[in-house]
C-alpha cells in the first residue's frame, strides 16, 4: 500500500499582504498541486480566499499575540491541531508562532523546520533568544544568501542551512499580460499627469524604507518634474510625516501617497523607475524581482537581498542613505533612450527567468520536506 500523502502544516501570525504571507500561499499550491494536504494556521487576513483557491486550508487561531503565557497556550492548539489533522511536517515563518510550533511538534514528534524571513534585532534584552528559535528547525532556509551568511555568524550548522531565494510569478507579472487599461485606470485615480515620469516605491510606509531619501533625492533632479508614488500600507503617523517632508521640499504637489493597490502588476508598469532606497539591508526584497519581471528599470540600495538581485545590467546599485548618489542614479535612469531602457528590461527578465522564478522555490521547499520526511 503506498504511504499516504504528506500534511504540511504552515503557520504565521496572519493572512494579510506581505512577503512571509505571499510565500506561504505559494508553497500550499505547491503542496497541494504534489498531492498533499495544505494547512496554514493564522489569525486569518485579507488573503484567506487567495489561500483557498490555491487548494490550502485555513484553520484560525490567534497567533499574532507576542504575550508569553498565550505564546505557551497556543503550543497546545497547534499540537490538538497536529494529532486531528495527522500533519506530517511543522513549516513556522515568523518567530511568536514558531515558539508555539516548536513546542508542540516536539511533543507531538514531527519534524519541524523554519523560514528565516527577517534580519532580526538583538538590541533589547531576551532579542537574542527570541529570535533563536528560527535557528531551531531540523532544516533552516534562509530566502536570500545575505540571510544565509547571518545564520551561519549566529553559528547554525551548515548541514542544517538551505538558501532558497524567494520567487515571483512569471505568468502575474509579465509586461504581455498586464493591458493598457489597467495601467490608464491607476494613472487616472493616482492624479498622475499623461508622459509625466513615474518613480515608485512599493513597501509599507516605514522609516528604514527610505521614502524621506527619495524625496531627498528628487529635490536634487535638475528640471525634472517627475512624480513619486508610493505604494503600501502604514500608519497614519508616517503619512503624515512624509507628506510634511515633501511640503519642506517644495515636492508636494509630485507626491502621491496611495496606500494597498490590488494591482501590483499594473502599478510597476505604471512606473518609469522602481525605486527601493530601504536603509537597513533587506532580507530578500521580493518587490525588485517583480519590477524587473515586469522589465522595468530598479534602482535599489547597496546592501542585503538587494546585492544579489540587482545584477549588471539589470539596473542601478546605488549606496545606502546617500541623496547625491540616488539623485544622480535617477537622473541616468530617466535620461536614458527607449533602446537603452528596453535593454534593461530584456537583461532583468532573463534574470529573473534565470534564477528568481516562483516555480524553482516550489521545488526546492518541497525538496526540502522530502529530505526531513526521508
Amino acid at each position: 500500500m503506498p504511504p499516504s500523502p504528506p500534511t504540511i502544516l504552515q503557520v504565521l501570525p496572519a493572512l494579510e499582504a506581505g512577503g512571509v504571507e505571499r510565500g506561504t500561499l505559494e508553497i500550499a499550491q505547491a503542496i497541494a498541486a504534489a498531492g498533499g494536504a495544505a494547512l496554514v494556521a493564522s489569525a486569518g487576513g485579507r488573503l484567506l480566499p487567495q489561500l483557498e483557491r490555491v487548494g490550502g486550508r485555513h484553520v484560525a487561531l490567534a497567533l499574532m499575540t507576542k504575550d508569553p503565557l498565550n505564546i505557551w497556550l497556543n503550543s497546545f492548539a497547534l499540537g490538538r491541531l497536529i494529532r486531528r489533522e495527522n500533519v506530517s511536517l511543522v513549516h513556522a515563518r515568523s518567530r511568536a508562532p514558531a515558539w508555539s510550533a516548536y513546542w508542540a511538534a516536539r511533543r507531538a514528534q514531527v519534524p519541524f523546520i523554519t523560514t528565516w524571513h527577517g534580519v532580526y534585532d538583538e538590541t533589547l534584552p531576551g532579542k537574542r533568544l527570541y529570535n533563536s528559535v528560527m535557528a531551531r528547525g531540523e532544516r533552516v532556509i534562509a530566502i536570500s544568501a545575505f540571510v544565509a551568511d547571518r545564520l551561519r555568524a549566529l553559528r547554525v550548522p551548515e548541514a542544517r542551512i538551505r538558501v532558497i531565494p524567494r520567487g515571483v510569478d512569471t505568468a502575474l507579472f509579465n509586461p504581455d499580460a498586464v493591458t493598457g487599461d489597467r495601467v490608464h485606470r491607476l494613472a487616472q485615480s493616482w492624479r498622475l499627469p499623461t508622459g509625466a515620469p513615474v518613480i515608485l516605491l512599493p513597501g509599507r510606509l516605514t522609516t528604514w524604507k527610505g521614502g524621506a531619501l527619495l524625496l531627498d533625492a528628487m529635490a536634487r533632479l535638475p528640471g525634472r518634474d517627475a512624480f513619486a508614488v508610493f505604494v503600501g500600507g502604514g500608519s497614519d503617523k508616517a503619512a503624515a510625516s512624509l507628506t510634511r517632508h515633501a511640503e519642506r521640499l517644495g515636492l508636494a504637489n509630485r507626491v502621491r501617497l496611495m496606500g494597498h493597490c490590488e494591482d501590483m502588476p499594473a502599478a510597476l508598469m505604471l512606473a518609469d523607475v522602481v525605486a527601493c532606497p530601504s536603509l537597513k539591508p533587506e532580507p530578500f526584497g521580493r518587490t525588485v524581482i517583480e519590477a524587473q519581471a515586469l522589465g522595468r528599470m530598479v534602482i535599489a540600495a547597496d546592501h542585503g537581498g538587494a546585492a544579489e538581485t540587482v545584477a549588471a545590467g539589470t539596473g542601478w546599485r546605488v549606496a545606502p542613505g546617500d541623496p547625491a548618489a540616488w539623485a544622480e542614479a535617477l537622473d541616468q535612469a530617466l535620461s536614458l533612450s527607449g533602446d537603452d531602457k528596453s535593454l534593461i528590461g530584456t537583461t532583468a527578465r532573463a534574470h529573473v527567468a534565470a534564477h528568481y522564478t516562483m516555480q524553482a522555490m516550489q521545488r526546492a521547499t518541497l525538496a526540502v520536506y522530502e529530505e526531513v520526511l526521508k
